[in-house]
């Protein structure tokens, strides 16, 4: 795999860290600024609406650039965002800091995956994807932690001046290892091909498919804390090592997945959600002592980030002449899928259905992710004609369409 691959993860690391760091260090942040805790959470709040808006919003302005100059100018924004987080001096300023620097999460890892994707042979595509996330899955076991001691011990201050040098050596290291590529602007769909590419039903299907698999990870991942706590037994000072064995499952997840679905992309979707179900279905059971309940937070990582890649690529295949914009709306859908999920299980939770009855909320979204995924396919097997050489509208993989000799339009 090429080395420049190490450059998106250390992007992703730093931008997986500073996205999940913010649940640890609420009581600092609430303590310092003299403000509550639900009003803290919004900080948390803030972060997700800026990354919502300016996925699509920031790949569709930087259709024309350079990829290299792209990613290069996101992560400035994101040292910027967290840098202004440290010094800000009281809660509204703060507010719009994470605001800031939510705004080039999305278009990073939109941009990142289409940049990884460009830079290896079709049949591993999806190993090159995985292979950035990784850093956001190994910033759920090292960079969270470490960087919420940090907070605790130093000030949650130094925790975002510390997240900023992260995103100073991603910049470095985003310089010396992406290729240039200076026809960017010659080969591009530009804006108006970035738009047009979200008007493919195949495309918002698959967006459908993130935000009802992903949703299904957070109505159980969101109340998890008194699952372990209230339903398993475990004092609080254990959560975050627990936590940790979440981002062991995921990081385990998001390789398999990659690895998987360079051999069959729909076979590891359909497979991963079916299993996201299976692992939820079992959580009221698993969490009923401390050992099995600590094997259920590292299924839950696994089954929920095996998805991760194939979701991404196949958002990408639907959207080949323009992927830029699409892949960067799959990460707002993925914020919107954590907002979505943490209110589904909420609700489960008000309605008095007991401590594990999110995990049952997020199987339900998972067979719905699988219904949405479905539909998808069948849409798919519609879109394609069974002749050799005719003209398809389905995007298959380019390895795939390689050797059966298919056609795009």
């Amino acid at each position: 795999m090429p080395l420049a691959l190490l450059a998106l993860a250390v992007g992703a690391f730093g931008i997986g860290t500073t996205e999940f760091v913010m649940m640890g260090l609420l009581p600092d942040v609430a303590d310092d600024l003299h403000i509550s805790i639900p009003a803290a959470g919004h900080l948390v709040s803030a972060y997700a609406l800026g990354v919502v808006i300016g996925a699509p919003l920031l790949a569709a302005l930087t259709a024309r650039m350079s990829r290299r100059t792209v990613l290069i100018s996101l992560m400035a924004l994101f040292v910027a965002g967290n840098a202004l987080s440290a010094f800000a001096p009281g809660n509204g300023s703060l507010l719009a800091a994470r605001f800031l620097s939510g705004l080039p999460h999305g278009a990073f890892f939109g941009v990142g995956a289409v940049v990884a994707t460009a830079m290896v042979p079709p049949e591993r595509k999806a190993r090159s994807v995985s292979l950035m996330f990784l850093g956001l899955t190994v910033a759920n076991i090292a960079g969270v932690p470490v960087a919420t001691l940090m907070g605790q011990h130093l000030g949650w201050r130094a925790t975002f001046l510390g997240v900023s040098v992260i995103g100073l050596a991603a910049i470095a290291s985003l310089a010396l290892l992406i290729p240039h590529d200076r026809n960017r602007a010659a080969t591009s769909a530009g804006l108006r091909g970035e738009l047009a590419a979200l008007k493919s039903v195949p495309v918002w299907l698959a967006l459908g498919t993130t935000v009802a698999g992903f949703g299904a990870l957070f109505a159980a991942y969101s109340y998890v804390t008194p699952m372990l706590t209230d339903a398993a037994g475990y004092a609080d000072s254990s959560v975050t090592l627990l936590l940790a064995l979440f981002g062991v499952g995921a990081t385990a997840g998001n390789l398999l997945g990659g690895r998987l679905a360079d051999h069959s992309l729909r076979g590891t979707l359909f497979g991963g959600l079916a299993s996201l179900g299976a692992v939820l279905v079992l959580f009221p059971l698993l969490m009923r002592a401390e050992w099995s309940a600590a094997l259920a937070v590292t299924l839950l990582g696994m089954a929920a980030f095996v998805t991760g890649s194939p979701l991404q690529l196949m958002v990408m295949e639907k959207a080949s002449a323009a992927p830029s914009l699409a892949s960067s709306a799959n990460q707002a859908a993925f914020n919107l899928a954590n907002a979505g999920g943490a209110w589904i299980g909420g609700l489960a939770l008000a309605a008095g259905l007991g401590t594990t009855s999110p995990a049952l909320a997020g199987a339900a979204l998972a067979v719905l992710g699988l219904g949405v995924a479905g539909v998808a396919y069948a849409v798919d097997r519609r879109r394609e004609t069974p002749s050799a050489g005719r003209v398809i509208t389905a995007h298959v993989p380019e390895a795939e369409a390689e050797r059966s000799g298919a056609v795009y339009r």
